[in-house]
């Protein structure tokens, strides 16, 4: 059994994971007219719809993306897009919080701001571009791609740790196992985590602060 992860590497990995990915939220834009009250569920529907797409599409080789492992690293890189989107509409800017929330929501990891933000200063400021990629490849919708999958690939190194991500309705789940129609069940199981990822951020966020 492999020991258990410690609180630096996930630290390194999710740190990372908002700075890819926070510029694509950014880039998803939801309409700016829309009345507060709606904006967790226009991140829990709307985009959830787009995202889920990408996060089902490993679907397409059945029970071997859980071999390669792709579906949990690209499903959980997506549902970083919604959970960094719901924490945008409350606020949440601060570093250390946005890496808490992410623990908390995608590895089920209770991982205060405090204990984060040390572990932030000790590396802050290593390899950008290396991570990220260079910004013009950043760019469109070829770009966006290009985030999820450098997103995806950077989870791999806490891939046992994505189980506890959101999940789906168990019977879309069961379909997703299937070659080729897989993507059809991957497809909807991805888009009620998607809803999960957003309700249960949204939850966090209005219990109360992420540094404590």
């Amino acid at each position: 059994m492999a020991p258990p992860l410690s609180d630096a590497v996930v630290v390194d990995v999710l740190r990372r994971l908002d700075r890819l990915t926070g510029p694509l939220v950014t880039r998803l834009g939801r309409p700016p007219e829309l009345p507060a009250a709606e904006r967790d569920d226009w991140w829990a529907d709307r985009a959830s719809r787009v995202a889920a797409v990408a996060g089902g599409l490993p679907r397409l080789v059945g029970r071997l993306a859980d071999v390669l492992p792709l579906q949990n690293t690209v499903g959980t890189a997506v549902q970083s897009l919604v959970v960094l989107g719901v924490a945008g509409e409350h606020g949440v800017a601060d570093p250390a919080e946005r890496v808490s929330l992410l623990a908390r929501v995608l590895l089920a990891r209770d991982l205060p701001a405090e204990r984060v933000r040390p572990l932030l200063e000790r590396v802050r400021g290593t390899y950008a571009e290396a991570a990220l990629g260079a910004r013009d490849d950043r760019a469109g919708l070829r770009g966006a791609a290009r985030t999820v999958w450098r997103a995806a690939r950077l989870l791999s190194r806490i891939d046992a740790a994505l189980d506890a991500r959101p999940k789906g309705r168990l019977g879309a789940r069961a379909l997703a196992n299937l070659p080729v129609v897989g993507v059809l069940g991957g497809y909807a199981a991805e888009r009620e985590a998607l809803r999960r990822a957003a309700r249960h951020t949204a939850e966090l966020l209005e219990s109360g602060p992420v540094t404590v």
